[in-house]
């Protein structure tokens, strides 16, 4: 037999659909109002010689969703195995 759960299910996925939706808005933020809304404002700001506008539009929002990318998987095997629903 296993061991009796101590955390629900419906905690599981509380705690599953908060992470998504954290890293939906931080996606949402970085691609769309970095790379289009504030594309200008952003533009009065250089680093390394590139206007940050025009480096969160061409470059740095692909950055950014390849490292939620990772974040969201480590995070979601911590997640499984708390609540013991890892594979093995």
């Amino acid at each position: 037999m296993s061991a009796p759960q101590t955390h629900s299910r419906a905690e599981y996925w509380k705690r599953n659909l908060r992470l998504v939706v954290t890293m939906l808005v931080i996606w949402f933020v970085v691609s769309y109002l970095f790379g289009i809304i504030l594309f200008t404002p952003l533009n009065a700001i250089a680093i390394g010689g590139y206007k940050l506008g025009f480096w969160f539009a061409q470059q740095g929002s692909m950055y950014v969703f390849v490292i939620l990318i990772f974040v969201y998987a480590g995070k979601m095997n911590a997640l499984d195995k708390e609540f013991d629903v890892h594979e093995d």
